[in-house]
C-alpha cells in the first residue's frame, strides 16, 4: 500500500507530498485539475518511460518517490535474490535528469527498471 508520495519538478508540480490514509482514497477534480499528472508520476515509479518534457524546471532533476508498506506480501526472498535490503516500508525512487538520464532505486539501491 502506498503510504507516502513525493513529487518534485514534474510537469506542473514543483513540490508535492501526499500521505494517503489507510481508508478509502479518491482523487477527484475538474478537467485540468491535475489528476492525470499525479497518475503519470505514479506510472514513472512503476517503470513507465521517462521523458525530459515532464520537467517543471529544465535545469533541475525530477524526483518521484513512493513509500510502500509491503509487510503483507512475503517478498523477503525476492529482495534477497535481487541483493536489495528488505524493509517493510519499501522506498521506490525514480530520478530523471535534465539531460534525460533516468535512474531507479529500491531502498536506495540502484536497480534496472526491469526488476
Amino acid at each position: 500500500m502506498l503510504s507516502h508520495l513525493v513529487i518534485k519538478n514534474y510537469a506542473l508540480i514543483r513540490h508535492l507530498e501526499i500521505s494517503p490514509s489507510r481508508e478509502l482514497n479518491i482523487i477527484t477534480g475538474e478537467t485540468g485539475a491535475g489528476k492525470s499528472i499525479l497518475l503519470g508520476a505514479i506510472g514513472l515509479l512503476l517503470g513507465n518511460r521517462a521523458d525530459t518534457k515532464v520537467l517543471f524546471d529544465e535545469n533541475e532533476k525530477c524526483v518521484i518517490e513512493g513509500v510502500f508498506n509491503i509487510s503483507g506480501y512475503d517478498l523477503n526472498s525476492f529482495f534477497e535474490e535481487a541483493d536489495i535490503e528488505y524493509d517493510q516500508d519499501c522506498i521506490i525512487r525514480r530520478e530523471i535528469s535534465a539531460s534525460g538520464k533516468s535512474r531507479a532505486f529500491i531502498n536506495d539501491t540502484p536497480v534496472n527498471l526491469e526488476i
